[in-house]
């Protein structure tokens, strides 16, 4: 069942969070991740709001924790935790 990967960040180094987006948008469609929204308007209707937010579609719950667990995710991670604050999840899609 599809999964969808959803990130709130608010980024406050662009050079340094610019070094993970690359690694990311290479990692992320090698394990069937596919960027459906990326940084776009959006309305905060409740809760803390984030400058940026992303949704990627993976094949699965699996496939989306197989991309994070890749050992060139984890070396982005660093730069995404000392570039940004960020929430991170997957939740499986509804059929």
């Amino acid at each position: 069942m599809a999964a969808y990967w959803i990130a709130h960040v608010d980024v406050h180094d662009e050079e340094k969070y610019g070094e993970y987006v690359k690694i990311a948008s290479v990692v992320i469609p090698e394990h069937g991740g596919e960027f459906i929204a990326r940084g776009g308007k959006f309305v905060q209707f409740e809760g803390t709001p984030r400058a940026r937010n992303v949704v990627a579609r993976f094949p699965s719950v699996e496939a989306a924790e197989a991309a994070y667990n890749d050992p060139r995710y984890q070396e982005a991670v660093v730069l995404a935790k000392a570039a940004s604050t960020r929430e991170l999840m997957v939740i499986e899609a509804t059929d």
